[in-house]
């Protein structure tokens, strides 16, 4: 009903949706306007693996590390490291200028609970701090690291670009509880977050941070210099994909972050919208609550799993063709350890299969809680056809929609489905997470210390540490390939597809995007 909208109702429907005026277009050169991929309410980038989460955090936050294009590990916060020979005892030194928005220099003080705090919640960092003997501040810039067992993702795991990305805080916020939200978000990056003028639901502010001092290298990926090019950048909150091109084509935002699927034709003819692809192709998954009944049985599990149709839904999420291709790996098809022995699964539906199974194991009918995210058009069409599927296999499905941060705040709960828990949803990954089983967040078999969903699987946490201690290429390969047939035996949760993200800017006007494996917005210019 949008596609004939006139201007007047075009900004009446962005005033109701953002509680703000585009009377004109922004060519303020200053200010970059940019809708971001989902709306933002949680702000703690350690406590959550969503994206949009992450993205706020590299805007006010550094790292010790950083990667580049190429996926090669360079210093960022650090200046110089050293390891013993036998690679037990590490040291580093940070690099002169680094200070906190409030002026205070950042010591040691402020990096070890930060790192620690870190490594509680995430996967990786959990199986770090289990190998480390001794973390230390030798003086306020250098600190050491002595591991009393081999550990040979030590830059891996500081460098990590995403869920969860080791940020680093100050030392009164790390010091927040890993299972609490942190409240001050005070940061050293190149962004300040402006909390007087957050609306959650309909914009975010950040401002540029004038004493930030950036590394000398080009920037690239997470590593490099991160020069900012403009005074503010303010996050709009539009979630209506036709309502975010028109703000687009109107010049109303100067860059949408992700382009809205269906939108992705009607940009693609505009000669005065560009589309780029900062960031590499990502996938979905479908994730399952194995706490609780009844995806605690693995066989029910497995038969949810042979009920996906890839085809049928990606392309009802990902609408164009050009946007998405199926794959059964959990792996990043051609990637390193990509490969298609993927025991039963084949991305296409088994549904007699799948309801010999639910018989088997005795599935009583109850319905399973499936959270659809309504507002969020990168994912809200997934649910539907995944519940349809899901009922051919012989389940009963509770689809029950909320917004995305809504969603966010459930999963973390868990409680029975039917009192306010869950059993299932849709979520997407880049390929920065799922290139490799100790990056990916959902990849935890250590129950309720582990991901969303508290799988407890010591066969899969036997194979990451077997994956681990070893530098053999060949073996990894080999332990991947059996981290992957596990994850289908136990059903953790199961692959949906992959799809090419496209940002959409304003041509001739927004330049500079960084590549990087994960959504960057330094470097950006407006002309």
């Amino acid at each position: 009903m949008f596609k004939k909208a006139i201007k007047p109702l075009i900004a009446g429907v962005m005033l109701a949706a953002a509680s703000m005026s585009f009377a004109a277009p922004n060519n303020d050169k200053n200010v970059l306007r940019m809708v971001p991929q989902a709306d933002l309410k949680v702000l703690d980038p350690i406590w959550t693996t969503a994206f949009v989460t992450r993205d706020h955090g590299y805007m006010i936050y550094d790292t010790l590390f950083g990667v580049d294009t190429k996926g090669d590990v360079h210093p960022q916060m650090v200046d110089t490291y050293t390891k013993s020979p036998d690679g037990m005892k590490w040291t580093f030194t940070l690099r002169d200028g680094l200070a906190w928005h409030d002026g205070q220099p950042v010591t040691t003080k402020d990096v070890i609970p930060s790192i620690k705090r870190w490594g509680q919640r995430d996967g990786l960092g959990q199986k770090m701090f289990a190998a480390i003997d001794k973390f230390e501040a030798v003086d306020d810039k250098t600190f050491t690291i002595t591991f009393k067992q081999p550990f040979g993702m030590v830059l891996e795991a500081l460098s990590k670009p995403a869920s969860n990305p080791p940020f680093i805080m100050p030392e009164r916020v790390a010091q927040t509880p890993a299972d609490k939200q942190i409240s001050d978000y005070t940061g050293s990056g190149p962004y300040i977050f402006k909390k007087d003028e957050f609306r959650p639901g309909e914009k975010v502010v950040y401002e540029k941070n004038t004493k930030y001092v950036p590394r000398s290298e080009a920037p690239s990926g997470t590593a490099g210099g991160k020069h900012v090019y403009v005074d503010r950048v303010e996050w709009v909150i539009l979630k209506d994909g036709q309502t975010q091109a028109n703000a687009l084509i109107n010049g109303e935002v100067d860059m949408l972050s992700w382009t809205p699927p269906e939108q992705y034709a009607a940009l693609k003819a505009n000669p005065n919208i560009q589309l780029l692809v900062p960031v590499p192709k990502g996938s979905y998954a479908m994730h399952l609550n194995h706490l609780i009944p009844p995806f605690n049985n693995p066989k029910i599990s497995q038969a949810a799993i042979m009920s996906i149709n890839q085809q049928a839904l990606m392309r009802a999420q990902m609408v164009n063709k050009d946007l998405y291709n199926t794959c059964t790996s959990i792996y990043p098809c051609g990637s390193t350890y990509a490969t298609d022995d993927t025991s039963y699964f084949t991305g296409k539906p088994q549904f007699e299969k799948s309801k010999a199974l639910l018989k088997e194991a005795g599935y009583d009918g109850t319905p399973i809680v499936l959270m659809n995210p309504s507002d969020f058009t990168l994912l809200n069409k997934f649910p539907v056809v995944l519940a349809q599927l899901l009922r051919q296999g012989g389940f009963k499905v509770d689809l029950v929609s909320m917004d995305w941060p809504s969603l966010l705040a459930r999963r973390a709960k868990k409680d029975p489905a039917d009192k306010g828990g869950w059993n299932m949803f849709v979520t997407g990954w880049g390929a920065s997470d799922t290139m490799n089983p100790l990056f990916f967040a959902p990849m935890t078999g250590n129950g309720e210390k582990g991901w969303f969903g508290w799988a407890t699987d010591p066969k899969l946490e036997d194979l990451k540490g077997q994956f681990l201690a070893t530098m053999d290429p060949a073996k990894r390969k080999e332990l991947a390939q059996a981290i992957q047939t596990e994850v289908f035996n136990y059903g953790l949760y199961a692959p949906l597809g992959e799809s090419t993200n496209f940002t959409a800017v304003r041509k001739g006007v927004v330049s500079g995007l960084v590549d990087s494996p994960v959504s960057v917005f330094w470097n950006i210019k407006k002309n």
